[in-house]
């Protein structure tokens, strides 16, 4: 069984691989039927939740062209998976995530696109699976590297406001925290990455979560209280990590850690 979405107002240059490129962030595509003159396509989809994702998408800009994206009969989200004893799947990503992957891609999704995927996100709610694949990110890495109960993000976190907070009492003090808010912030986070270059972190999501931020990313991915603006901040921090590891692989080292495809996880 597959499920159907019907997408018009197609770009004439635009191809049935650009075509499926555009929607496998939704989730795995059963078939696609393009009738590239008329400007109209047939997307099936193996999930209903991936369905439902593409229809959010309705108003979204390929090649230039905004498309309407629509369905014959209302599209349900199944319901919750919550056995945690397998890797999500795209289609199990909260929405404001793939979101943040198309604007990272370099696609063109209005503000309205986005806020619409938050409100699916707050209506839906996030499977206990997705919440758990990253909480276990976060948590195996943290005790791996920290030792019981510690987590990466929180670590990282604390170090970076430790030396935010350093460099506010010396510019207080002595006002030249420039030159020491370079020094102290370079070295406490150089001292935590030595930390967790100690650990295998392969994953998109465990690099994420393994950033200054890490408790701030962590957030974007387990709450659905979110802000067009977060999905904005979030498809920069992916795109800036993408193209790191695509200057890596130009110069020949070795990346620290692989972005996989939009349609994996793990």
């Amino acid at each position: 069984m597959s499920y159907k979405v019907d997408v018009t107002g197609i770009s004439p240059s635009t191809s049935q691989t650009e075509l499926s490129d555009f929607f496998s962030f939704c989730g795995k595509i059963a078939s696609i039927d393009y009738a590239e003159k008329s400007g109209k396509a047939t997307v099936n989809f193996e999930k209903a939740s991936a369905a439902k994702t593409a229809l959010m998408l309705n108003g979204g800009t390929l090649d230039g062209s905004t498309l309407t994206v629509t369905s014959d009969a209302p599209v349900q989200d199944e319901p919750h998976h919550d056995d945690p004893s397998a890797p999500p799947e795209q289609h199990d990503k909260p929405r404001a995530a793939i979101a943040a992957e198309y604007l990272a891609k370099g696609y063109q999704l209005s503000d309205q696109v986005l806020q619409r995927a938050i409100e699916i996100d707050h209506n839906k709610g996030i499977s206990q699976k997705f919440l758990s694949y990253v909480q276990d990110l976060d948590k195996t890495a943290g005790a791996r590297a920290l030792g019981p109960e510690q987590t990466i993000s929180a670590k990282l976190q604390e170090t970076f406001d430790q030396a935010k907070t350093n460099a506010k009492n010396l510019d207080e003090e002595k006002g030249y925290s420039k030159t020491f808010w370079d020094v102290r912030t370079i070295s406490s986070l150089v001292a935590s990455v030595a930390v967790i270059h100690a650990v295998h972190l392969s994953q998109y999501l465990s690099q994420a979560l393994a950033s200054p931020f890490g408790q701030k990313v962590k957030s974007f991915y387990t709450t659905t209280s979110k802000q067009v603006v977060d999905i904005h901040e979030e498809a920069r921090r992916i795109a800036a990590e993408q193209k790191k590891t695509e200057q890596g692989a130009a110069s020949g080292a070795p990346a620290e850690a692989p972005v996989p495809p939009p349609t994996a996880l793990a």
